[in-house]
């Protein structure tokens, strides 16, 4: 549980207020042990100075040596220090209409406890009158510390924490949106392309509405079409095939590294060769839905997946792709952040793609997503598909597009996002390397080739087989620790690619995976406590 705390309780722990210290005091460091967060209004600073400062001048009314500026001072600092590990809310519009309540200050507070989840939050006061009439939002020091101590969950993504360290930043930006009103292609757009464009040292950026009309607009970009082939893994989410059926060409599934899960260049190779000679002996292909032969396609581009946040084998893949005139498309949705013997994921093909979605190693509050490319040809088109083919002016169509153009909001979100991104890049490594130090048996632990950084989009374990793995998950949700399957079902086995006559058996390794894998807890904000929860379940459930 949150609490929004209100002055009378500040005032306590401040001045040391007998005999209500102690318990104010206690109150809120429960809060802190049940993983809850501690708030102060934003609209009550002037009150917080006044009442501190007033509370001071009491106590000390018969000290003849201390000013009142001493005091102001006094007060000033003790608040500074107070708040200085608690969150402040916002004071918004609609909480400031008050002045015909009773208190209008304790209705601001009341107000803006709306704003949390039901019962996920109360006002902590020692003030009678607000404690009878809104008892259902109110709570008395001693009665929180009465409350039964709760296991603490362990979130899966924990967007919360990530918001508190840059709530400030964020409602900054927000409110600038709001205030110049430029909510499509706002300024936030292209100052967030300028910096991802230096932060994975590629030319052009182009931000879009979400992942998969990235993946889209790469496609268009390149020609891809009816008739043409385009290879990638069957061990992603259904979007990466997706918009390879949505244009009307056909995927070709790859199957998979059992070791990164990415990719396998070696099978990559044998499914070119199988389409150019159009020879389902070489490799499983594409079926014609009348015949039991392969259908005859053209092989135009590979889609690698930079699965888990670990970029695929591109020095092959780029050779292979080179050799046949492929365009080669990054899918790294997962993976930006990561590098590849020096480069920046999203820099690694003809065209990189990434995903924003909000779970994502760099996440807005929304769906967005982005393109790169160092080739000024393909930028100028991506551009131009982005906002249903716009030619020399909007309403100048110079060829088939689409409605891909990101938010500005969620540009302003991402702005305050990228500034943390480099250190929680370096927090989740931290926290993956503390995982993989100490799961040491029964586990297959993820792996990263030498030369190459993972940004840990998830921890993946293989489990030894489907019913272990059930049983290791059991275990955790026994200790209310979410984990999650990705990914249970491979792309060539789903219904709607079952007109291409792939069968099971044909992605073994997909499928074993699949059968086995499970991802635990991972995120910048997975303290050492919490990891090692997680490591006893997995102890326990491998016994």
């Amino acid at each position: 549980m949150d609490l929004l705390i209100n002055i009378d309780i500040v005032l306590d722990v401040c001045a040391e207020r007998h005999p209500h210290a102690e318990a104010s005091a206690a109150a809120l460091q429960h809060c802190r042990k049940q993983g809850g967060r501690l708030w102060l209004y934003a609209g009550s600073v002037q009150g917080l100075e006044t009442g501190l400062f007033q509370e001071l001048a009491r106590q000390k009314a018969e000290d003849p040596d201390v000013s009142r500026d001493q005091l102001l001072e006094q007060s000033r600092k003790m608040l500074q220090s107070f708040a200085a590990e608690i969150n402040w809310l916002a004071a918004l519009a609609a909480e400031g209409d008050v002045f015909s309540a009773p208190d209008p200050a304790g209705e601001q507070l009341i107000r803006a406890l709306d704003r949390f989840p039901a019962e996920s939050a109360r006002l902590l006061t020692r003030d009678r009158r607000l404690l009878k009439t809104y008892p259902q939002q109110t709570i008395s020091p001693d009665e929180f510390c009465r409350l039964p101590a709760a296991d603490p969950s362990i979130p899966f993504v924990d967007l919360g924490a990530q918001q508190e360290a840059i709530r400030p930043e964020l409602e900054a930006n927000i409110h600038t949106v709001l205030h110049h009103g430029r909510f499509i292609m706002g300024p936030e757009v292209g100052q967030l392309e300028q910096r991802l464009e230096a932060f994975t040292r590629t030319r052009h950026c182009i931000t879009c509405s979400s992942g998969t009309d990235a993946l889209l607009m790469a496609l268009m970009a390149c020609g891809i079409g009816p008739g043409d082939a385009v290879f990638t893994s069957p061990f992603t989410f259904f979007a990466t095939a997706e918009v390879i059926a949505l244009l009307g060409a056909t995927p070709v599934f790859v199957d998979i590294d059992p070791i990164t899960f990415n990719l396998d260049p070696d099978k990559l190779e044998s499914a070119v060769q199988g389409v150019l000679k159009s020879d389902a002996s070489l490799y499983p292909l594409p079926q014609n839905q009348n015949s039991s032969r392969p259908q005859q396609l053209r092989a135009k581009a590979v889609i690698p997946v930079d699965l888990f946040g670990l970029p695929s084998d591109y020095d092959r893949i780029n050779t292979i792709a080179g050799q046949h005139a492929l365009w080669v498309i990054e899918d790294a949705a997962q993976s930006l952040g990561a590098t590849y013997h020096g480069r920046q994921a999203g820099s690694l093909g003809h065209i990189g793609c990434t995903s924003f979605f909000p779970a994502k190693p760099l996440g807005g509050y929304g769906d967005g997503g982005a393109v790169f490319t160092d080739d000024q040809s393909l930028a100028r088109d991506l551009q131009s598909i982005r906002v249903h083919g716009t030619g020399s002016d909007k309403y100048d169509n110079a060829r088939i597009g689409i409605n891909g153009r990101m938010d500005t909001l969620q540009a302003a979100v991402l702005l305050a996002k990228l500034d943390i991104f480099p250190q929680e890049i370096k927090r989740r490594q931290e926290a993956a390397e503390r995982y993989s130090k100490l799961l040491k048996a029964g586990l297959q632990t993820p792996c990263v080739p030498p030369g190459l950084s993972s940004v840990w989009a998830q921890y993946a374990l293989l489990a030894r087989s489907g019913e272990h793995r059930q049983k290791l998950q059991q275990a955790l949700q026994a200790r209310n620790i979410p984990s999650a399957i990705y990914y249970p079902k491979p792309l060539h086995v789903q219904s709607a690619f079952a007109s291409l006559g792939y069968q099971p058996g044909d992605m073994p390794v997909s499928e074993d995976c699949a059968e086995r894998i499970f991802s635990v807890p991972m995120h910048p904000y997975l303290r050492e406590e919490e990891q090692n929860t997680v490591l006893e379940c997995l102890r326990e459930g491998m016994l």
